[in-house]
């Protein structure tokens, strides 16, 4: 990324954290919507995917249906972010009533047996606001890894805000933060991963919805290796201010196998879990990227998707 770029970047994260975490909630929703439609008429490369991505989660849409998820996608995306650059200004009341969650006696069990836990989440929802009620609402800190960004300005302003909601963020460096995270484990601490995507040869193959997917080893591997709980989380958002989530029931390390087998079996079963949630409600699920192997190779990819924008908005004539 050329130093100009790199600086716009980083100006444009700051200006929305400076300025719209100052806006009234209702201001900043009608922002992040009309922000989202724009993007979605535009049609722009991420869009595509993203319809490309559903059309895999939907295999039975038609293009029209396609459109209506697209959009309710990034009208789901930009209310991720517009609840991210505001959350440093919530208070903490607003953090705990702002998400409610199924199965959390899965969390503070585990949390209670000083076993160590391993919460695992896909693109689903806002997973920094799932995290900010974890430290706030069952006062309880986490360790967390995040990748390095360009320019690095911006992987800092990210690391800046994610400690300020309580969590400790490591960088992802070539596998470095896995000793740290185990130690913390080990120790009886939380660790929370997002672990829908990986792209290194070290990803475990697995089938998503149809078609082979690479999802990181790591939440597996932790568990073998310290004895921690791993557990599932969900994420959704409904029509009310509050998010919801459902903490799936632990997945058990496998008692025969190899060390490969049993991470194979364990992130199938973490793959399945996120299918569930992600099944139920595509239009929460932000994968604006390439996700699928085949997808990875143009001559592959899916055709399902709508190329240009339809004729019909899909939302005309609702409220």
């Amino acid at each position: 990324m050329s130093d100009l770029r790199g600086r716009l970047t980083d100006g444009a994260y700051a200006l929305g954290w400076s300025a719209v975490k100052k806006l009234p909630e209702p201001v900043a929703v009608k922002l992040g919507r009309t922000i989202a439609d724009l993007a979605w008429k535009r049609r722009g490369e991420r869009v595509r995917r993203l319809e490309s991505n559903y059309a895999r989660v939907v295999p039975d849409a038609t293009p029209e249906r396609l459109a209506e998820l697209s959009r309710a996608g990034m009208r789901s995306y930009l209310r991720y972010w517009m609840e991210s650059f505001r959350l440093p200004a919530w208070s903490p009341e607003r953090v705990k009533t702002g998400f409610e969650a199924e199965g959390i006696h899965h969390l503070t069990d585990g949390i209670a047996s000083d076993r160590g836990v391993i919460l695992a989440l896909p693109h689903l929802g806002n997973w920094d606001l799932a995290g900010a009620w974890v430290t706030t609402k069952l006062e309880t800190p986490f360790t967390t890894v995040a990748e390095r960004l360009d320019p690095e300005s911006l992987y800092d302003r990210f690391v800046a805000y994610r400690e300020s909601l309580g969590m400790e963020v490591l960088p992802h460096n070539g596998g470095t933060a896995f000793g740290t995270l185990a130690r913390r484990l080990r120790d009886g601490g939380l660790v929370c991963l997002v672990a829908d995507r990986d792209l290194s040869a070290s990803g475990v193959e697995v089938k998503f919805f149809g078609d082979t997917a690479r999802m990181p080893a790591g939440p597996a591997l932790l568990a073998q290796q310290t004895g921690a709980l791993l557990l599932p989380v969900t994420l959704w958002y409904d029509d009310s201010p509050v998010m919801r989530g459902r903490v799936h029931p632990p997945i058990e390390v496998p008692e025969t196998g190899t060390k490969a087998e049993k991470t194979s079996v364990m992130t199938q079963a973490l793959a399945d879990a996120f299918a569930t949630g992600i099944a139920d409600h595509p239009e929460d699920w932000h994968m604006l990227q390439r996700l699928w192997l085949a997808d990875l190779d143009p001559a592959k990819a899916p055709t399902k998707a709508p190329t240009k924008a339809p004729d019909k908005d899909p939302e005309k004539g609702t409220p």
